[in-house]
């Protein structure tokens, strides 16, 4: 049996990716989630094989979603998305639907991933979707915050909340006032997604909240500390000072 979940937040979408659904009783539609919290939560609770996913949700958008997932299922996007959106997917072999699909259509995504699942003859390795949600990022949506999973629960993080960014091994520590969050993304995917106006890359470990800067202090050979409003001190390297001044309009 092939486990599936449907993630939309649209009833009307789930009932017709159920009703296609009834062509394969191979299929076992184990949960109906209305958004990524739920979906998030069904994935973790069933293991799915397979998702149906949305992209446009409340909450959180199914890219946000997926960033969260640590075993990630085989996923079929039903989407009226955007059109750079569904180029990135072809691009990365993401199969996708955009709304309104028909049953024909369906039909193609369903069994080309039932093809290459039986040809293998064991569980179909998850498409790389890293470069697909790195384009989705852009989205402004995406942009405007920070979505990170603490202890199982979902935390959204408003970027004009983050006081700096600092790299740490495979991850990105989110540092605000409550604390510092790890997410799974790389320094250069917060330069090229955040605002250049209000982040700046001042050191290639640290990008900056320019509004959170107090003052800058010199530092040894020719770095200097940005100290921030919290009393944070974060380091500037040579390169990245003109940058800050530049930023700071000084």
């Amino acid at each position: 049996m092939i486990k599936a979940v449907i993630i939309d937040d649209e009833p009307l979408a789930r009932e017709v990716v159920k009703e296609y659904l009834l062509s394969y009783p191979q299929v076992q539609v184990l949960q109906e989630c209305n958004d990524g919290f739920e979906g998030l939560k069904a994935i973790q609770q069933h293991q799915p094989d397979i998702i149906f996913l949305d992209i446009q949700m409340p909450k959180i958008t199914g890219f946000e979603m997926l960033e969260l997932v640590e075993n990630m299922p085989a996923v079929i996007f039903t989407t009226a998305f955007e059109e750079h959106a569904i180029r990135a997917f072809e691009v990365n072999a993401a199969d996708y639907l955009l709304k309104p699909f028909s049953k024909e259509r369906f039909d193609k995504a369903l069994q080309k991933w039932l093809e290459l699942k039986a040809a293998i003859a064991a569980p179909v390795p998850a498409p790389d979707t890293s470069a697909l949600l790195d384009a989705a990022g852009s989205s402004p949506v995406q942009s405007n915050r920070v979505v990170v999973k603490i202890n199982g629960k979902i935390k959204i993080i408003p970027v004009h909340d983050i006081h700096y960014l600092e790299a740490a091994d495979d991850y990105v520590k989110v540092v605000t006032q409550e604390g510092a969050f790890l997410k799974n993304k790389t320094m250069s995917f917060f330069e090229q997604t955040l605002d250049a106006q209000q982040f700046t890359r001042v050191h290639r470990s640290y990008i900056l909240n320019i509004n959170q800067v107090s003052r800058i202090d010199p530092y040894e050979k020719e770095n200097h500390l940005a100290i921030l409003k919290s009393g944070a001190k974060v380091l500037v390297s040579k390169t990245g000072y003109p940058r800050l001044k530049a930023a700071l309009g000084l």
